[in-house]
């Protein structure tokens, strides 16, 4: 169904181009003691300075409702501009919404009629080098395991179509901060992870390999994909090594998947993905 609001893509044009609210800016800056305190962040990896002065794509796994506060405060740490895909369904939300926008969020507007605007947004962000954070997987994972799920070949695509580079980061802790649902198991996950204080792993790996797939080529959007999971997947395990089993924190509020869901099941990624 078509968004009510007829002039969201005029201002996310002007969003995709210009530098985010500087409150904003200033916030993301400074926030790495806020985010503190609900736990111990700890960053690895790094990312090659020239790429950072173009447009890069951040492939992150999605374990939590806090997990993009972690990430924000992560790439600011390491000097990077972060924006993020965000679906309507948030980004039209009161008050939400419009501080996403004003943050430099992009609206992607999934099976609706104008979704051909949520591209042209996207190139036209990656046209200004923008650093892109997308989530593979769309959702946070329903694997019982929370290993990354596959996801679908929508950022697969864009990195394909406009031959930029694809950074994989891998994340763990975050999913302890905030329950999934429910708004006082939220609330008071929030306030006892201040003196539980979790673990909060982000890891920046090496770009994915994608330079012998083609955009127009069938077939080679699902391997790019495989890829980035299996890069997602390759670099989560050593930050959860002792929970490769299942996560040691049950979280009861947040919904599991039957069906097989998880790129790799357990985080065992076959030798023949490169």
């Amino acid at each position: 169904m078509a968004t009510q609001d007829d002039d969201w893509f005029g201002r996310q044009q002007v969003t995709a181009v210009r530098e985010p609210w500087w409150f904003w800016q200033f916030a993301t800056r400074y926030g790495y003691g806020l985010i503190s305190l609900f736990g111990r962040i700890e960053i690895t990896g790094s990312i090659d300075e020239r790429l950072m002065r173009g447009p890069i794509l951040l492939a992150p796994n999605h374990i939590g409702n806090f997990d993009a506060m972690v990430l924000t405060v992560a790439c600011r740490r390491l000097g990077l501009s972060p924006r993020f895909l965000v679906t309507a369904g948030i980004m039209t939300a009161p008050v939400v919404g419009r501080l996403l926008e004003k943050s430099g969020s992009l609206r992607v507007n999934r099976g609706q009629s104008d979704a051909h605007n949520s591209t042209a947004l996207v190139d036209l962000a990656i046209a200004h080098g923008a650093h892109l954070i997308i989530y593979p997987e769309g959702r946070v994972s329903l694997d019982p395991g929370l290993w990354p799920e596959r996801g679908k070949t929508g950022l697969a695509r864009i990195a394909l179509a406009h031959r930029i580079p694809v950074i994989p980061v891998s994340q763990w802790g975050a999913h302890e901060v905030v329950k999934y649902e429910d708004n006082k198991a939220m609330l008071r996950s929030g306030l006892s992870s201040v003196w539980r204080q979790p673990k909060l792993r982000v890891h920046f790996g090496q770009p994915v390999s994608l330079d012998d797939l083609r955009a127009d080529r069938r077939g080679d959007a699902v391997k790019a994909r495989d890829r980035i999971a299996a890069a997602i997947t390759r670099n989560l395990r050593p930050l959860r090594a002792t929970e490769l089993r299942a996560p040691r924190y049950v979280d009861e509020t947040r919904p599991l998947s039957e069906r097989r869901v998880a790129a790799f099941p357990g985080g065992v990624v076959p030798d023949d993905i490169p």
